[in-house]
């Protein structure tokens, strides 16, 4: 039973934002707010602990929690098993000689994201080694090349409705806060329209395009491809995915990925045919999650039969899924925290108490400031998914409060979350590009973040300019 409006309500936030950015890490923020809630609301020495587990074990037991938690754990294990098969060392090596200019790699570089977007871990270990090769053999700085990657990484994921490893976290924030506020409206529809607005992702791609084939590098305080070339060993070395005791087949990494998108575009047409007229309307109407978890299970079992056809031991398949649906378990468990401190905290009266107090906050400034805000909560914790969860809660809650329109602060909040992701040292891909390309991480950082601040400016200007139309 949910309490009556209250301050203490906010106690959690107000420890959770200060503890991830003083940790650099969100977990340790969001497991203190967990606490911190439960035990307001059992102050108990025995019931606060109880009050938690109850939480998670909800949160667990949720259909579409847990839909969520099987889609990433067996997405990460197919990327596993595609590894251990040598899809993605023989896609490398299939394109890494037929580059030979600066531009063919840099075209290269957007081309692939037609068929590696599902995910910007597996963007950064497809591309990152072509071209740490063809750093050999044309001109272009390592800071450059990581900056092109990783535009084509997170600021395009996070535009792409799905079959992705976002779309499913992405839905499930919305949702989540939209049931602490009592909101009716369909999540994934609300996602859909919130990617027109997550105007940091976009204006990060087009600017991206610009500075690959429109403006001339002016660095000159690097060292020389051919230098570069010298010094660097080669590009099998750089990372596990393309290790010279993998078998090189390309067709390991495209089949798989081709079959889960095709299959998720099906069923989900399939999932919402009988309830709409017309292709739109079924997409509209579909069980999105649902057809998404079906089609990449169908694709794990698809790709074991291909792997065994290709007589490779069933146990190493079946060890390589597991280890790499491990990989993501650091993020589930951030889910699940997510999820406990929502209810934890509509229990506690968040909702109700923003509601009253924060209701006369004028809507025009509700998008840019919680885009202003999630700009430095993500930067600090290096962390999209854990700024999302910290901060859709409050946006949502704002925007019910003033009345702001819910796709642009939807999509201002997603925007914020990337910004980090992109642009942090403290961000999975800034961390493994920096491993691969042999990159400090706090010079590479430094080196993106003056584009990354101006697609951040106009992001800011153009939420001032939609809040005052919408």
């Amino acid at each position: 039973m949910s309490m009556e409006s209250s301050w203490v309500s906010i106690i959690p936030f107000l420890l959770v934002i200060p503890i991830s950015i003083w940790t650099k890490q969100v977990l340790p923020g969001l497991t203190i707010g967990l606490i911190v809630a439960s035990y307001l609301i059992e102050p108990s020495v025995v019931g606060g602990i109880e009050q938690m587990i109850t939480y998670l074990v909800g949160s667990l037991s949720n259909e579409n929690n847990m839909k969520i938690i099987i889609f990433l754990y067996a997405f990460s294990g197919l990327i596993g098993m595609i590894k251990m098969a040598g899809g993605i060392k023989g896609f490398v090596e299939s394109v890494s000689n037929r580059i030979k200019t600066k531009k063919g790699a840099l075209f290269l570089t957007w081309v692939s994201t037609l068929g590696t977007f599902t995910a910007p871990s597996l963007r950064v270990v497809t591309i990152a080694p072509i071209m740490k090769a063809l750093l050999q053999q044309v001109k272009m700085s390592k800071q450059e090349l990581g900056f092109v990657i990783e535009t084509t990484a997170t600021p395009v994921v996070v535009l792409i409705p799905i079959a992705t490893a976002y779309v499913g976290y992405m839905t499930s924030v919305i949702e989540m806060a939209f049931k602490n506020e009592g909101i009716k409206e369909d999540a994934y529809t609300l996602f859909i329209q919130s990617i027109p607005f997550n105007f940091f992702a976009i204006v990060m791609v087009f600017l991206g395009i610009y500075l690959s084939f429109f403006h001339p590098s002016k660095d000159k305080t690097m060292e020389s491809s051919e230098e570069i070339g010298e010094k660097e060993e080669t590009w099998h070395e750089c990372h596990p995915a393309v290790a010279k005791e993998l078998p090189s087949k390309p067709l390991n990494l495209l089949l798989p990925l081709f079959l889960v998108l095709a299959l998720t575009l099906f069923l989900t047409w399939w999932s919402g045919r009988e309830k709409a007229d017309g292709i739109v309307q079924a997409f509209i109407k579909a069980d999105t999650l649902g057809a998404m978890v079906i089609a990449l299970i169908i694709t794990v079992f698809v790709t074991l039969l291909m792997f065994l056809f290709q007589k490779m031991p069933l146990k190493e398949i079946i060890g390589h899924f597991i280890t790499g649906g491990n990989e993501l378990m650091a993020v589930i468990i951030l889910l699940a925290v997510v999820w406990g401190l929502s209810t934890a905290t509509e229990e506690l009266g968040f909702s109700a108490f923003i509601t009253e107090n924060l209701g006369w906050i004028p809507e025009l400034f509700v998008a840019p400031t919680l885009f202003l805000f999630g700009l430095l909560i993500s930067y600090f914790i290096g962390s999209s998914w854990g700024a999302w969860g910290i901060l859709m809660p409050l946006g949502i809650s704002l925007a019910h409060a003033s009345g702001a329109s819910l796709p642009i602060v939807i999509g201002a909040v997603f925007a914020s979350g990337s910004f980090g992701a992109f642009t942090s040292p403290l961000s999975d891909t800034a961390v493994t590009i920096s491993t691969i390309l042999k990159l400090p991480v706090m010079e590479y950082s430094r080196y993106k973040l003056k584009p990354a601040l101006i697609a951040a400016g106009i992001s800011l200007v153009l939420y001032s300019i939609v809040t005052f139309i919408f």
